[in-house]
Order: structure tokens, then sequence, then C-alpha cells
């Protein structure tokens, strides 16, 4: 998937083993691309907490999701998690 957006801010989450979150994205962000350097599984909400049975994402995979602003991504795995937020 392909979305013209412009990324405006990234946040960096480092899991080694537990769940970890993002801190809010935000105001006015409803779109976010996510990609990982190892394999991991995210969830996205308020107050998230990862586990193995969330969204799995592939090392090096880009993910585009829709998203809240307020929001949080949790991490777990052993990996570095980039998380752009995107405007229009």
């Amino acid at each position: 998937m392909h979305i013209a957006m412009k990324p405006v801010r990234t946040l960096k989450v480092t899991s080694s083993g537990t769940s970890v979150q993002s801190s809010s994205i935000a105001d006015n962000r409803f779109y976010i691309r996510v990609v990982s350097d190892a394999a991991c599984h995210i969830a996205i909400g308020v107050n998230p907490t990862a586990t193995t049975s969330d969204i799995y994402i592939p090392a090096a995979d880009v993910e585009y999701f829709k998203i809240s602003p307020g929001e949080k991504v949790a991490v777990i795995g052993s990996a570095n998690v980039y998380i752009s937020e995107l405007s229009e």
C-alpha cells in the first residue's frame, strides 16, 4: 500500500521481550507508518499492552494504520520499531 502523505514525526520504541508503549500520537494525526528491524507484535489504543496474539509485524515490512489522535502503539518482541506520524 502506498499513501502519499507527509511524515511529521517519527517515534522509536525499543522492546526486549516485554510490552513497551510509544508516546501518544499527536493531535490531528490519523495515519501512522510502522516499520521494525525485527519481527514483533503491536497493539494500538489509548493504553495498549501488546501480546503475541496482536498484530504481527515482520522484520523490515512497512505497514500503515489509521489511528485516532492520542492513541499509542505498544510493541512486544526484541525489536526497534519506528512509528512515523503522517499528515495529509
